[in-house]
């Protein structure tokens, strides 16, 4: 089956859209924060961005549950700035990048009042910078971050079900 990966840079929902998708699925889901060493958690809560070097472990944590899931599918997130992190995923099995894309002021703004995260808006603009889109030979589709989680989940569920 194919693993969903619910894109985009934080603030996004990523989190909100993943968990509904993955209830609505039937299907596993995974935070990708949770797969960070607590050295990058450190290191970003201290507003500094990470490096390649640093997101290289974290991705193949995440292409490893991509990889444990092919059989059963499941939803998992991640920030999936550039294609070449994307790659990375991509070793683990098939999967459908669902990338939510906005406008920075509301990406910032959902950054500002959420509670209990250790990202901080000062690195929004080094996550908006890093961001490649998806090209034409990604499995994927892009989501304005306008419309409703419940409109977004709605068009994601019948996108990914045509595609896979």
């Amino acid at each position: 089956m194919t693993v969903i990966v619910v894109m985009g840079v934080s603030g996004s929902g990523k989190t909100t859209v993943g968990t509904a998708l993955a209830e609505q699925l039937g299907v596993e889901y995974a935070e990708a924060d949770t797969f960070h060493p607590q050295a990058n958690i450190d290191k970003m809560t201290a507003g500094h961005a990470l490096t390649d070097a640093d997101r290289a472990p974290w991705l193949e944590s995440i292409a490893e549950w991509i990889r444990r899931h092919q059989e059963t599918g499941g939803v998992v997130t991640s920030s999936a700035l550039k294609r070449r992190y994307r790659d990375v995923l991509r070793t683990g099995g098939r999967v459908w990048f669902l990338h939510l894309d906005g406008d920075r002021a509301v990406l910032a703004e959902r950054m500002k009042t959420r509670t209990g995260h250790f990202m901080p808006v000062s690195l929004l603009d080094s996550q908006l910078a890093d961001l490649e889109p998806l090209q034409p030979d990604e499995p994927g589709r892009v989501f304005d971050i306008a419309e409703s989680p419940t409109d977004i989940i709605a068009a994601a569920l019948a996108g990914f079900r045509e595609r896979a």
